[in-house]
């Protein structure tokens, strides 16, 4: 299928799920013209206060260009409030070069006229290598340095301020390849003083499987200070599964295995982690996050300080309507972007 993340791979929700025509959820136009931005509205504003600044990834949810009907990022802020987004995905372009989707150009595009647009209505964004499908960057390139050298084309080519490593699949599996993601996050941390690193991956309901705790004990190993391990509680295979506390209970879990690996208190381990949720109905039957759970969830991440909190996908955040993309909406009743809402005033 085409490259996007594990998140919406298997396509539970029916084809009847589509785009409705609210709250300014427009397809982009193939020509990535973006409208001029406006700021946040008051009321908004008001509905997701906050005190300080999130830190940068700290929160946003994950929106990706190449299918879904994407709404506009602008129209978004203004409706929610949030001013951070998560950018999916950079892959391979079959070699260690990296492009979206592996294949769109990093700039120039629809890609970079969306960034441009979110930045000049006073946001910014976080933006994701990998997903469940597609060429990894990981795996295409040979070394440490080599695979450094095309997360570092993304950073110089947005200055970014925070990058989250999604690693799933084949990229996630391979030892050699984990501790070559590994050894090119330190790289990048060396060169690019005060960025954000944040590595998210697949949990079971209890924690990490063997394959996330030996991706984080060669983190701790490598010295890598990795500023978010963040865990997507879903897609569990386990049928019916109240997702709230399946969510509460994988990251409990990730804390205990990050505490152990960088001999961190409870309390500051808590502080080294976080989770991407799913929105609606995931992948699985039997498994669907309520607004009600995403609540719990987020209130969860405020009394531990969670360092990262986000949710696949923007994209999703809408009721459905008649015909069109399965993936264009949440399958659940909802108002349009409620999750995005809730989200939006997460500052740890």
């Amino acid at each position: 299928m085409k490259n996007m993340s594990k998140r919406t791979r298997r396509l539970a929700l029916t084809a009847t799920c589509a785009l409705i025509a609210t709250g300014g959820a427009a397809t982009l136009a193939a020509t990535g013209a973006q409208a001029a931005p406006t700021a946040p509205t008051t009321q908004a504003a008001e509905a997701a206060p906050s005190t300080a600044a999130a830190a940068s990834g700290q929160t946003g949810p994950y929106l990706y260009l190449g299918w879904g009907s994407p709404p506009k990022a602008t129209d978004v802020m203004s409706a929610t409030g949030t001013t951070q987004f998560t950018m999916a995905f950079i892959l391979s372009d079959g070699g260690c070069n990296p492009k979206w989707d592996g294949s769109r150009a990093l700039t120039g595009g629809n890609d970079q006229s969306t960034i441009n647009s979110i930045r000049s209505a006073g946001g910014d964004v976080t933006v994701s290598f990998g997903g469940w499908s597609g060429n990894k960057l990981g795996e295409k390139c040979s070394s440490a340095s080599a695979l450094a050298g095309a997360y570092q084309k993304v950073i110089d080519a947005y200055k970014l301020k925070s990058i989250d490593i999604d690693i799933e699949a084949s990229e996630f599996e391979n030892a050699t390849v984990r501790q070559r993601v590994i050894d090119a996050l330190k790289i990048v941390k060396q060169k690019n003083s005060g960025i954000k690193v944040y590595v998210t991956f697949g949990t079971t309901t209890s924690g990490p499987d063997a394959n996330g705790k030996d991706l984080i004990k060669r983190g701790a190993a490598a010295g890598v200070d990795v500023d978010g391990w963040a865990v997507m509680p879903f897609d569990f295979g386990q049928g019916s599964v109240d997702m709230a506390a399946a969510t509460k209970s994988a990251v409990d879990g990730l804390k205990n295995s990050v505490a152990s690996a960088y001999g961190l208190s409870s309390d500051d381990a808590y502080r080294k982690v976080g989770f991407s949720s799913m929105n609606g109905k995931t992948d699985v039957a039997g498994e669907t996050v309520t607004l009600d759970n995403f609540k719990s969830v987020v209130s969860y991440a405020k009394s531990h300080h969670l360092a990262r909190v986000s949710f696949w996908s923007l994209n999703r955040d809408r009721k459905c309507g008649s015909g069109g993309d399965a993936d264009a909406c949440s399958g659940i009743d909802q108002g349009t972007y409620d999750f995005t809402k809730v989200l939006a005033g997460y500052t740890g």
